[in-house]
């Protein structure tokens, strides 16, 4: 299933309900039925998915020489500050503009 967070900041940004559950998590939200996040939770909300992608990435960095060697190399690596960039981008929009996001399933 696919969620829809709107802004009037920003365009639209949709994403499977698996993804949207997660990020919403990261930042303290829960994915029901319908939601806001208010402008004046956009601060800490931008820090605490900034935060975890930051770990993630540290992680990744941390775990890579385990799993590649010069002759196992990953060309792709599906890591959360690229599934999560649109949705970071629409929140620094909605705080420039002090706007909120909604969605709706």
């Amino acid at each position: 299933m696919l969620i829809t967070f709107q802004s009037r900041a920003s365009p639209d940004v949709v994403m499977l309900r698996d993804l949207a559950q997660y990020l919403l998590g990261l930042i303290g939200k829960r994915l029901d039925t319908r939601g806001v996040i208010m402008h004046d939770e956009l601060p800490g909300a931008i820090g605490r998915l900034e935060a975890a992608i930051l770990a993630d990435a540290k992680a990744e960095e941390t775990l890579e020489p385990l799993h590649c060697s010069a002759d196992n190399h990953r060309e792709s690596r599906n890591r959360l500050s690229q599934r999560a960039w649109p949705f970071l981008d629409m929140m620094r929009e909605a705080r420039k503009s002090d706007a909120d996001i909604i969605w709706g399933l």
